[in-house]
């Protein structure tokens, strides 16, 4: 396939994404070939180990490519959304389960779909272009692939922060927010892949780590969780309009550029995840229940139409005045009986 290339190098098993030009966005037959690729290589003793990576300097994976999930859906075809997405989780659960290491070198942009096979790996990896975000509730969704598990699980109300405002992590804050593992300079990637393919251990990789320079979110921990605390977004809200400092105005600024809908929805799911035995397949599971409902009740096909489509910026949002009520949250979230999201293991 053009857009991935599937090999056996030595003792490693590579899946490298070949579409720079479309920041490496993740079609729904890459993601296939990825399953595919997985399940072969679990078997096979030959192959020690995994390595994520991808061409260019500017994306690891900038997201999924919704070009086909906008048309389909603005078409009333919800199936084929609910079959990517359904078949996408399933694989992200595989990498985040899988019984050898997994090593991914993340440059450039990891977001969305990207943070999905990026970031459930067992040796992540950024470099000093690294720029890693969940910005998915600006299009009218909520952190998915298995993002609320690591937004659930950041220090603090992180999550709630990353998860609502779409903030954008350098390596350290990346790092610290558990969505990666080590910095290692991105000059010294390649021969760290060659080793990888000969010795078919990871080990390696921690050897060659460094201490990335200082990122923001440590100094705005303190400030994040005294605003972020609350039950729900209402109230997150509220202590931020009752502030009035620079970066309760800042964060602000960016909330109201946000589907409440979605906003809401995250914040609920972070919550729920954190009162339950964490695991990937909840998270997963719950964020199905979102997404399956996304362009039928949500504002996800809004959210493409005004930025991405027709890109007016201009967004025609639900509950537009940021109040959303908890029955409409409630309703996103509800049990999808017969569709659940189901693992091959069930």
């Amino acid at each position: 396939m053009a857009d991935i290339d599937i090999r056996v190098t030595g003792r490693a098993g590579r899946i490298t994404l070949t579409r720079p030009q479309a920041l490496n966005a993740m079609s729904y037959d890459m993601c296939m070939a990825i399953d595919a690729a997985l399940r072969n290589w679990r078997e096979d003793d030959d192959v020690a180990l995994v390595i994520l990576d991808a061409e260019g300097d500017k994306a690891f994976c900038a997201g999924g490519d919704i070009a086909e999930l906008y048309d389909t859906g603005t078409r009333g075809d919800y199936g084929y959304g609910r079959t990517f997405w359904r078949d996408e989780y399933r694989m992200n659960a595989m990498i985040f389960e899988y019984p050898k290491p997994v090593v991914s070198f993340m440059q450039g942009f990891t977001m969305g779909g990207g943070v999905g096979i990026g970031c459930h790996g067992s040796h992540r990896v950024v470099g000093e272009s690294s720029k890693i975000a969940m910005p998915e509730c600006g299009i009218g969704l909520v952190p998915d692939v298995g993002g609320t598990l690591m937004l659930a699980l950041a220090p603090g109300r992180l999550g709630e922060y990353l998860g609502t405002t779409a903030g954008r992590m350098g390596p350290d804050d990346a790092i610290f927010a558990g969505f990666a593992d080590l910095y290692i300079p991105q000059r010294d990637w390649e021969g760290l892949i060659e080793m990888l393919e000969s010795s078919g251990d990871p080990a390696v990789l921690a050897t060659h780590a460094q201490t990335p320079p200082p990122g923001e979110l440590r100094a705005m921990q303190a400030e994040i969780d005294r605003h972020f605390g609350g039950e729900t977004l209402g109230d997150i809200l509220t202590s931020l309009r009752g502030d009035g400092g620079e970066f309760s105005t800042k964060i602000l600024a960016g909330l109201e550029r946000n589907s409440p809908l979605s906003m809401a929805c995250t914040v609920e799911m972070l919550h729920r995840l954190r009162g339950a035995t964490l695991s990937i397949r909840k998270a997963l599971e719950l964020e199905y229940r979102f997404t399956y409902r996304a362009m039928e009740k949500g504002d996800f096909l809004e959210g493409i139409r005004a930025q991405i489509i027709d890109k007016d910026r201009n967004p025609r949002w639900q509950y537009a005045d940021l109040t959303v009520p908890a029955v409409a949250v409630s309703a996103m979230l509800q049990p999808l009986g017969a569709e659940a999201l189901t693992f091959e293991e069930e």
